[in-house]
């Protein structure tokens, strides 16, 4: 396993619950090699969506440590934390697009806050991530304009367009019918494939599963395969 580019020791984490503390991850240990998709699975409440959110520097760490491309999240700063988030992509079930503003333009917002991008430049990039996921000819459109798959799609492309090395998914096809869901998650296989990208996937959806390298399955918050 020497070309770990997340690991996670021994990582627990609780939430206050009423009068008590409920631990929802108890003692996670695991590897994710570069360029492989790992989907994670579980029942509703088993930890899921939290792990993804800890190793996405999105919630603070109580216990344990998780290393992205050799940096410790234990203990970093709030500054070094975003610097670690901006080198990573955000895939979600809802897109969180932003209906005021057109396609091309939701997706050059992360490069907002490069100061060598300049607006030409930045969409420039913009456009050509789109023309990866395919969706190029919908870049002045405003998004409510679009499908749920096309809205999918772009979201994708704004989470490439830092050219991240890892790109963290939840849900991505919760919300998609069967068609669409199966276009956005081989556009994820390709992105894998195609740029080097590790990809940590949660979901229930057990139409994507062949998709995966690995399938980790939590319950509890305990991994039990």
């Amino acid at each position: 396993m020497g070309n770990s580019i997340i690991k996670i020791r021994d990582l627990r984490h609780s939430y206050a619950e009423g009068d008590g503390v409920k631990e929802v991850l108890h003692g996670i240990n695991l590897d994710f090699e570069a360029g492989e998709i790992v989907i994670i699975m579980g029942p509703s409440g088993s930890g899921k969506s939290t792990l993804l959110k800890l190793i996405g520097a999105q919630l603070t760490l109580q216990h344990g440590d998780i290393i992205i491309n050799g940096q410790s999240l234990s203990g970093a700063s709030p500054s070094k934390l975003r610097d670690i988030r901006r080198k990573m992509g955000f895939i979600f079930q809802s897109h969180h697009l932003i209906n005021s503003i057109r396609v091309v333009q939701n997706v050059q917002l992360p490069l907002a806050f490069d100061e060598e991008a300049t607006a030409e430049s930045s969409k420039a990039v913009a456009l050509d991530v789109l023309r990866t996921v395919g969706i190029e000819d919908q870049s002045r459109k405003y998004p409510a304009h679009l499908s749920g798959g096309q809205r999918q799609r772009v979201a994708i492309a704004r989470a490439l367009i830092r050219k991240p090395h890892i790109v963290l998914a939840d849900e991505p096809t919760a919300s998609l019918d069967e068609k669409s869901g199966r276009e956005i998650v081989e556009i994820i296989k390709k992105m894998a494939c195609d740029l080097g990208v590790t990809v940590v996937l949660v979901t229930h959806d057990n139409r994507i599963l062949d998709i995966a390298d690995r399938i980790i399955k939590l319950s509890d918050g305990r991994i039990i395969s």
